[in-house]
């Protein structure tokens, strides 16, 4: 079960293409200047099973990629593998928001490795205000990176997407 903020079943702001985003109810970080401030307490929300939700992501044939949001998914580390595993088995792409670094996830609980394992992209890194662009596609402060999540777990450190789609060309 997921206490969810929120779905957008058609996004393209959130990862290139037409992906569903599902937000997380719930953030530790409470980063200034978020575009997301109401999902930081963790009360509220909408309880979902993971079914429910990946049920939502099949509802739209034109999705090819799923972003978990927040709220920070790694909160919730345990449900959101669970339906990571679920989608990658059904062949979508599978993207990641966090508040923490890919080196935090690492040295992290259990939970929050499986769901690092789990995924396809990572960005990862708190928006830090100062370093604000709007020049950067898929992410807020030029300190986040876009990472491929197989590749830097392969390498033990944190590697960089190369996918031009990742970098805003088509």
């Amino acid at each position: 079960m997921l206490n969810i903020a929120g779905v957008v079943r058609d996004s393209i702001v959130d990862g290139p293409g037409i992906r569903v985003a599902i937000f997380c109810q719930g953030c530790p970080h409470h980063c200034p200047g978020c575009h997301n401030p109401e999902t930081w307490p963790f009360e509220g929300g909408m309880p979902m099973e993971e079914e429910d939700l990946a049920e939502i992501v099949r509802s739209n044939p034109l999705a090819k990629g799923v972003t978990f949001s927040g709220g920070e998914p790694f909160a919730q580390a345990e449900g959101f593998a669970r339906l990571a595993k679920m989608l990658k088995a059904e062949g979508y792409e599978v993207a990641s928001y966090s508040g923490y670094t890919f080196e935090q996830l690492l040295a992290g609980t259990p939970a929050q490795r499986e769901l690092l394992e789990s995924l396809d992209v990572l960005i990862d890194g708190p928006f830090v205000q100062a370093r604000r662009s709007l020049q950067l596609v898929f992410r807020g402060s030029d300190n986040q990176r876009v990472l491929d999540v197989p590749a830097s777990l392969a390498a033990g450190q944190a590697v960089e997407q190369s996918a031009p789609r990742w970098h805003g060309e088509y």
